[in-house]
């Protein structure tokens, strides 16, 4: 028997750490001098579309993204990843106001899969607030009964880790790698250097998407949290995702520091 969302989880708002609702009202800005809502800021009652109002998400329906998809054609198929499968869709200018004509990639979360709720309300969460250039958009997502949906700006080029070890790929001339380790370094600097600070967690070549002229934006913010703040100088977490080099300092300690600014990093080159 399938255990559904819908069994387990009364909305899609509901985090695993509910706090009172704070008395203002919390609207998503892309200004890092504003606050930010975290997954622990969602008590039971709140709605996830009212907490990002403002953050230019759309709100799709199941029915929406099969006609964006084609149902989800394996013609259309990109690829799956611990979220579950990814497949490409166009937007038509006709499916609601503001929404422009678009390629889109839509992940579907796999219930049966090694991520969940928590990570699709993580991944909406921070990237329906945080915006730069090396970071991927995200268009708008779906919460409807046991279903998680996600749609994000079309990648043409794929991921880092297809274009370096694909059987069949040209090599990437060095110039090419290092604009796109560049590109990548920047997103991360944009996370930890925000005011309110976010550790990735999962910074590895898979993640790392690149659109036709071979910039770098990073994906995947399901494992991603907050770093410190105020007068904390770090935070303590395990390894997540995929283990891969890990700096010295948080190996011996478990403290991730932004003042040595340690991220778990990958082979990028």
């Amino acid at each position: 028997m399938k255990i559904t969302w819908e069994s387990l989880v009364p909305s899609c708002c509901i985090s695993e750490n509910p706090k009172p609702k704070p008395k203002q009202s919390k609207l998503v800005t892309k200004q890092s001098s504003f606050h930010r809502i975290s997954v622990s800021d969602f008590s039971g009652s709140e709605d996830l579309s009212i907490s990002l109002a403002g953050s230019n998400l759309h709100i799709f329906s199941v029915q929406e993204l099969k006609v964006i998809t084609q149902n989800f054609s394996s013609s259309n198929f990109l690829g799956e990843g611990g979220f579950g499968p990814v497949h490409k869709g166009f937007i038509d200018d006709k499916l609601r106001p503001g929404l422009k004509a678009q390629p889109v990639a839509v992940k579907l979360l796999d219930l049966d899969g090694t991520q969940g709720h928590r990570e699709w309300l993580t991944e909406v969460i921070f990237l329906g607030q945080l915006r730069h250039p090396h970071l991927v958009k995200l268009i708008g997502y779906c919460c409807e009964e046991e279903h998680r949906l996600l749609a994000y700006e079309y990648m043409p080029r794929g991921s880092l880790e297809n274009q370096l070890f694909r059987r069949y790929s040209v090599s990437l001339p060095w110039s090419t790698r290092m604009k796109i380790a560049l590109g990548a370094a920047k997103g991360l600097a944009f996370l930890h250097e925000a005011e309110k600070p976010v550790i990735y967690r999962d910074f590895k070549a898979s993640n790392i998407l690149l659109d036709s002229d071979y910039n770098a934006k990073l994906s995947d913010f399901g494992l991603a949290k907050d770093g410190p703040e105020g007068d904390d100088t770090h935070v303590s977490t395990r390894v997540m995702g995929t283990q891969g080099y890990a700096a010295p300092e948080y190996l011996m300690t478990g403290n991730i520091s932004f003042i040595n600014k340690i991220e778990i990093n990958y082979k990028l080159l």
